[in-house]
């Protein structure tokens, strides 16, 4: 997949920007301030980690399952919600959380960039009528990492102006 590197290489440079600015808001910042999703900043990050380690799970089963893959879809009916409340993760360490996005993401782009490319048309069954190849879902992926991100940017805006 020609786009691999390029996917892998924007996923390495958000971290590398993100992580020192992660580092640096206070606790108001990261649990004080909520989307319209009822969400923090510690809650965002904590589903793209959940969404780190379930997309690698995916990548490597649709390469050694049968096609189409059967796998959980964590995201359907709000469940997202439901690992982000079970997990806790407003109460969770900040700088932990910070280092297991990191290196989950990381581990990530290890994995899509040993993806065997005569797998890239396996489907994975994302509901009912909907298939998404495991190309489709790597570059899904980023567009997902960069619009959470986005989420982040715009609640630091918004305690800036607080």
């Amino acid at each position: 997949m020609k786009e691999a590197s390029e996917i892998t290489t924007e996923i390495l440079d958000l971290i590398k920007h993100w992580e020192p600015k992660l580092e640096s808001l206070s606790d108001i910042a990261i649990s004080g301030l909520k989307n319209n999703q009822n969400r923090s900043i510690k809650m965002i990050l904590g589903h793209l980690i959940d969404s780190a380690s379930n997309n690698t799970h995916r990548i490597i089963h649709l390469q050694n399952l049968p096609d189409p893959l059967t796998f959980p879809n964590y995201a359907s009916y709000g469940n997202n919600d439901r690992w982000i409340a079970i997990q806790n993760y407003q109460d969770e360490d900040w700088h932990n959380m910070i280092q297991l996005w990191k290196y989950s993401n990381l581990h990530l782009c290890h994995i899509i960039k040993n993806v065997d490319n005569t797998k890239l048309e396996n489907r994975w069954i994302a509901g009912p009528d909907r298939l998404i190849s495991l190309e489709e879902m790597i570059i899904e992926y980023l567009k997902h990492f960069k619009l959470h991100l986005l989420e982040i940017n715009d609640l630091i805006l918004l305690g800036e102006k607080v």
